[in-house]
């Protein structure tokens, strides 16, 4: 297993996260002016580390992992990673911090989900494009 993270091969994610790193700080990398939070998780089959930034979703120290892929029919290729691999880091700002990853159901997923449209509203119409229920992770 390498330590070093790999950036994402989609010009547009490489961008934001090659920013981040610059910077040393999430703040200031918007989407839609909305923040995002950086996280690193574990190739599935690879075991490299991948760098993943989301949207800013977050209540009392815990943050959410949204998989919408823009309301794509499949899941995005992270989900699958934390999955076999809970064991997330998380950048806010400056703040970085190891925790681990759950995939929610049921009424927790609702309260997650409606935290998740508030700080980024268009997850709402990525969940009317797709099939899918888009899923949500916790970060603890």
């Amino acid at each position: 297993m390498s330590n070093e993270a790999e950036l994402s091969p989609t010009d547009w994610v490489r961008e934001q996260t090659e920013r981040i790193l610059a910077q040393g700080t999430t703040d200031g990398v918007e989407v839609l002016d909305r923040p995002i939070v950086l996280f690193t998780t574990t190739g599935a089959q690879s075991g490299k580390k991948r760098y993943v930034p989301l949207m800013r979703v977050e209540e009392n120290g815990k943050y959410a992992m949204v998989a919408s892929k823009g309301g794509d029919p499949k899941h995005p290729s992270w989900y699958f990673n934390v999955k076999a691999n809970p064991a997330v880091s998380v950048q806010d700002g400056e703040k970085v911090f190891d925790g681990t990853a759950r995939e929610i159901e049921g009424e927790e997923r609702e309260h997650w989900w409606k935290l998740a449209v508030e700080a980024y509203p268009p997850y709402a119409e990525y969940q009317t494009k797709t099939d899918r229920q888009i899923p949500v992770f916790i970060i603890e």
